[in-house]
């Protein structure tokens, strides 16, 4: 079983130098060590994630706040970044990975010692940025091309999201839309829309997609989660899930093949991810009602799949039923801002307008659950008992139960915190510490304008 005794969350470094104004969000690059992060000032920043420190300052693009950002996945020798600000606008950005190189189309990856990212982070600092909307490619000095502007929103732009083809991108607003563009990748920065999405009755506060499938998930103003699928040609809502009692600000998606720590012996590993395989990924949510929950798509039965009629007259039956799986251990005082679900320990981060900062595990539960008792002195016993079990009633196999496994309070001084994310750690060599302590790091950005980086100590890895 994964060491747990006390673990820790300790702060490594801050991105400097930082915003003077609030910063919303920190958006880590998918295959480089840098993150960008997106603030009031109307610009995004570019760090580097090696040494902590500014490589770029994005700037020139939106007219109001930035509100947030998400680098384009699966690109070969260019870094893409969308931005979403409060003009209502979405910016779509591009950079050369290669320029002043010589090695071609390779891309900048940690594990290429032949392609070190301090090459790429020297000449990152080494070039002014440019605003080359209308002349991309011209000029082999540019940095950073802005290269199309996104317009439809009627109002401010909350959240952007890729999907995880790179085709499509998906944009929410305070005017209760989503719209879903499509990246022709035609040469020309050619956007088109496929779908505006009105089913919210609120402001729509965060998208996010499933990790493999062009499945959209989304949280708003009027307390729901919505699910959305493409069928055929139109993209509509297969499924609203209703539990919270507040805002929902945020959700992300568990990683495909995620195994709750515990489940150490090969035969339960499978018969986790067998059992689980046909639901998919769950996820996460967190809301102003104080609660982070899990949810998880109940499985349709296997013997629809394979009716013999052919797809164009069989009913599509695209609808969905989503279950509330989990409550968290309760610890936050205020609204839950921000959760992230690592996709390589499986543990959930949350966040929010309290400062505090929670790590939670999910654990196998050999027994069923102990009713609540006052002789219980164990601080994550007691977390646990007080959080609503995970339901597994509908999915054979092993049942968990979420602890809490470490927290830090007022992680940014008396200001709230907007954002949490994972992302792999690259301030340190590899080596025999590093393979056993988890390699990723926590970054989180406040009302105040700072970013911290944080390490989470004492916890061993389960699934990589």
């Amino acid at each position: 079983m994964a060491e747990t005794t006390s673990p820790t969350i300790s702060h490594i470094s801050d991105l400097t130098p930082p915003s003077i104004e609030r910063t919303w969000l920190t958006s880590p690059h998918p295959d480089l060590p840098f993150a960008a992060t997106c603030s009031a000032d109307k610009t995004v920043r570019v760090y580097s994630l090696r040494n902590f420190k500014l490589l770029s300052t994005i700037t020139g693009g939106h007219k109001r706040s930035v509100r947030s950002c998400a680098w384009k996945p699966s690109v070969k020798g260019e870094s893409v970044l969308a931005t979403g600000s409060f003009d209502a606008t979405v910016g779509i950005w591009r950079r050369w990975n290669n320029y002043g190189q010589d090695d071609g189309d390779k891309v900048w990856t940690l594990d290429d010692n032949n392609n070190k990212p301090e090459k790429l982070e020297e000449e990152l600092t080494s070039h002014n940025l440019r605003h080359d909307a209308d002349d991309a490619g011209s000029d082999e000095d540019e940095e950073w091309r802005f290269a199309v502007l996104l317009d439809g929103h009627d109002s401010e732009v909350k959240s952007v999201s890729w999907s995880p083809s790179g085709i499509f991108l998906a944009t929410c607003a305070r005017d209760k839309s989503i719209w879903i563009w499509e990246d022709l990748d035609d040469g020309d920065n050619n956007f088109e829309t496929v779908a505006v999405l009105q089913e919210h009755s609120g402001d729509v506060k965060c998208v996010s997609w499933h990790p493999t499938e062009d499945c959209l998930a989304s949280g708003s103003y009027d307390d729901t989660i919505r699910i959305w699928r493409e069928d055929i040609d139109d993209w509509g809502q297969v499924a609203c899930l209703k539990g919270h009692t507040g805002t929902v600000w945020f959700v992300d998606w568990e990683a495909v093949g995620n195994v709750p720590s515990g489940l150490q012996s090969p035969e339960l590993r499978e018969q986790w991810k067998e059992t689980h395989a046909l639901s998919g990924p769950r996820l996460v949510s967190g809301s102003a009602d104080g609660t982070v929950r899990v949810w998880r798509r109940q499985a349709k039965q296997a013997s629809t799949a394979n009716t013999g009629i052919p797809s164009i007259i069989r009913p599509a039956g695209i609808d969905e039923t989503w279950n509330e799986e989990a409550t968290l251990p309760p610890r936050h005082a205020l609204a839950i801002y921000s959760v992230a679900w690592s996709k390589r320990t499986g543990l959930i981060a949350s966040t929010g307008a309290d400062g505090r900062i929670v790590v939670y595990e999910e654990r196998l539960l050999e027994t069923p659950a102990p009713e609540t008792t006052s002789g219980n002195k164990d601080a994550m016993d007691v977390d646990s008992s007080s959080a609503k079990p995970a339901d597994n009633s509908d999915v054979s196999g092993p049942r968990t139960s979420w602890v809490i496994l470490a927290s830090i309070d007022a992680s940014h001084g008396i200001y709230e915190v907007n954002h949490i994310t994972w992302a792999k750690r690259a301030d340190r060599a590899g080596g025999e510490e590093s393979s056993t302590e988890t390699d990723e790091v926590l970054i989180s950005t406040a009302d105040d304008g700072s970013v911290k980086v944080w390490s989470l100590e004492g916890i061993k890895n389960q699934n990589s």
